[in-house]
């Protein structure tokens, strides 16, 4: 079956990235037993019928988040496995699109809870799920000590969002970002975000943290008007490359 969205990219042995049509990534990791699909993306191609030209393990679906560009492409799969606190942002957004899934059949399956601290065995590996909190309230990221590697969806991204209503104050996500760094900094080297086409160095989570830091110091005489499909705020950058940058409203400034 052709795929007309969907771009394959085999990252090392048993993880391939899945960039949808460039506009949201996900992930296929295989263990030994099992593979996790880490977000659905936009639900527009079959995605488990994607998955099995690459695997006949067991699948688990773990969305990061609860925004439709990462959870869509669950109706595709039999059961899913999300934080809880973020359920009700993926109920807004299954309703949004649908009217445009309703006359195919397809609707969302049932979403299961997955707590902060599970430990995943897929064979000869364990992915621990950890909380990114900020982006969404229940962003979490998950853990491969043995990779070296953390999957981080949207909660910890070089463009990160933190202007949505849901979206918790910048010092929320300060303080996501040191604990972190504290339990897990030394476990991983490298990250994989949810709208990327390859690794991302570890280093970013410094250059964020140093952007709320600067925030809230009140240092944002670099920062510029930004516009997007909920109306305008402001983006502070975080380097020198063009794009990279913490979006944000004056109101995620208190709290």
């Amino acid at each position: 079956m052709p795929f007309q969205r969907a771009k394959i990219k085999a990252l090392e042995p048993g993880l391939f990235l899945i960039d949808d049509a460039g506009e949201s990534t996900c992930y296929l990791l295989c263990g030994e037993q099992k593979a996790l699909v880490i977000d659905s993306v936009n639900g527009r191609e079959n995605l488990f019928d994607l998955c099995r030209t690459l695997t006949d393990l067991p699948l688990m679906v773990i969305n990061t988040h609860g925004h439709g560009d990462h959870i869509l492409g669950n109706v595709y799969f039999p059961e899913a496995w999300m934080h809880p606190e973020d359920f009700p942002i993926a109920r807004e957004h299954f309703g949004f699109a649908e009217p445009e899934m309703a006359p195919w059949g397809l609707k969302p399956c049932p979403l299961h809870p997955l707590p902060i601290g599970e430990e995943i065995d897929i064979g000869g590996e364990i992915i621990e799920i950890i909380s990114l909190r900020g982006h969404t309230p229940g962003s979490i990221g998950l853990l491969s000590r043995k990779r070296r590697l953390l999957f981080s969806g949207d909660g910890l991204n070089s463009h990160l969002w933190m202007q949505l209503d849901h979206s918790l104050p910048i010092s929320a996500l300060r303080s996501t970002i040191l604990t972190l760094k504290s339990q897990y900094g030394h476990c991983f080297d490298r990250l994989l975000m949810g709208h990327a086409q390859d690794y991302t160095d570890g280093a970013l989570i410094d250059q964020l943290l140093q952007g709320c830091d600067d925030l809230l110091a009140g240092k944002r005489e670099k920062d510029t008007p930004y516009h997007y499909f909920g109306g305008d705020c402001l983006q502070h950058p975080i380097s020198d490359i063009p794009g990279q940058c913490i979006v944000y409203t004056e109101d995620k400034l208190n709290g």
